[in-house]
């Protein structure tokens, strides 16, 4: 028996060896090639714009801009009006409606890309859903309206993906199962 055990150890230290100098031929041709001229743009460069090329954007006064934007089950109106003043969410100042900061800025995305945010204030209605939807819904809303109000907007929105509705809801739940494909824990006894 001892005879059979030695072998085995030795077969393997053989089988390990053997795997060793591969995984350094492997090492050997992940060496870096040499400098060419190619330069490589990351996709965050891509989504940036010059905001100084863009015209104005100018609503006149008495007027707004309507838009519908929803998100999971959130469904938000929001109307665009030009000039200084104060944006709401249900009545609440929007950066007391959305008070968490990641929320806030999620929302308010499109009047940065753009740079209208001196320009424009909003009034919005907001149902259903959590925040992290709301805030969602919001974005696509303002999307939506800024790309009717001056297409030259309508590119940007589309590469930072404002325009496209995300319509990945929680599947519902089925007979039988404890969530939408959760089983049972099966017993055998």
């Amino acid at each position: 028996m001892e005879k059979k055990t030695t072998t085995t150890k030795t077969s393997k230290a053989k089988a390990t060896e053997a795997k060793q100098p591969k995984a350094k031929a492997v090492k050997a041709k992940a060496a870096p090639a040499p400098e060419t001229e190619t330069t490589v743009i990351s996709k965050a460069e891509l989504k940036t714009v010059d905001i100084t090329t863009f015209p104005k954007l100018t609503i006149p006064q008495g007027t707004y801009l309507f838009a519908v934007g929803r998100r999971k089950t959130a469904v938000t109106t929001v109307r665009l009006y030009g000039g200084k003043g104060e944006s709401t969410v249900n009545g609440i100042p929007f950066k007391d409606y959305f008070s968490f900061s990641q929320y806030n800025e999620k929302a308010s995305k499109p009047l940065a890309l753009t740079g209208t945010q001196s320009d424009i204030y909003f009034s919005a209605i907001t149902q259903g859903g959590g925040k992290n939807a709301q805030a969602e819904a919001l974005r696509g809303a303002i999307s939506k309206a800024l790309a009717v109000a001056n297409p030259e907007f309508r590119p940007v929105m589309k590469k930072n993906g404002f325009l496209t509705r995300d319509d990945r809801k929680k599947e519902r739940k089925k007979p039988g199962l404890k969530r939408a494909r959760r089983r049972p824990q099966w017993a055998k006894r």
